[in-house]
């Protein structure tokens, strides 16, 4: 019996650290979006006000695109929102779609945490030679750390849905929180 509740317990913790991380996300994205716009908008009026660009602007920039699409990488596999060829497990009789889809989002989660692995291995490469960015002269590694945290958090995001899938039978879910729609309206022929 003391098993239940200390699972209760651990679960309604990973919660807490999901809706955590979720909060985290969303301010993340939404700060970047819009330094970017004000650095871009900025640039566009150094130009035409003084004919010079801002030394560091696209640079920030593409710092920002790749906070931004590691960490939504992260948000969209949280929310199912992430890009799924489903032909032909839409065939598929409900179970058999269910165990499908969950080997395919394990895989992808295997995919992932190669990736990420990869990712850190080469930041922590590149924070041993010294490499600084060619404008602002900050440290380049720091640029990077976006992309193993969002590789990550995919990874676990996938990981954990591909154990919600084999768990629930019934139902097919394509993020932790998100069930797949059972009846899609399709235009006839």
């Amino acid at each position: 019996m003391d098993k239940a509740p200390s699972q209760g317990l651990i679960l309604q913790t990973l919660r807490c650290i999901d809706q955590g991380l979720a909060v985290l996300e969303k301010q993340l994205l939404a700060w970047a979006i819009i330094l970017m716009a004000v650095n871009t908008l900025g640039n566009v009026a150094a130009r035409i006000g003084f004919n010079s660009s801002l030394f560091f602007s696209e640079e920030l920039n593409q710092f920002l695109i790749v906070l931004i699409t590691f960490v939504g990488t992260s948000a969209a596999a949280r929310q199912g929102r992430h890009i799924r060829m489903s032909a032909l497990t839409d065939m598929l009789p409900l179970e058999h779609r269910r165990r499908a889809l969950a080997t395919i989002q394990a895989l992808t989660a295997i995919v992932l945490a190669t990736l990420a692995w990869y990712a850190t291995t080469y930041i922590l490469r590149t924070q041993a030679m010294g490499r600084v960015t060619p404008a602002l002269q900050f440290p380049m590694w720091i640029t990077l750390l976006w992309i193993p945290l969002g590789l990550s958090i995919a990874t676990l995001q996938f990981g954990l849905t591909a154990l919600v899938n084999l768990r629930t039978p019934g139902s097919v879910h394509v993020a932790p929180r998100v069930r797949e729609h059972d009846e899609v309206d399709m235009p006839s022929i």
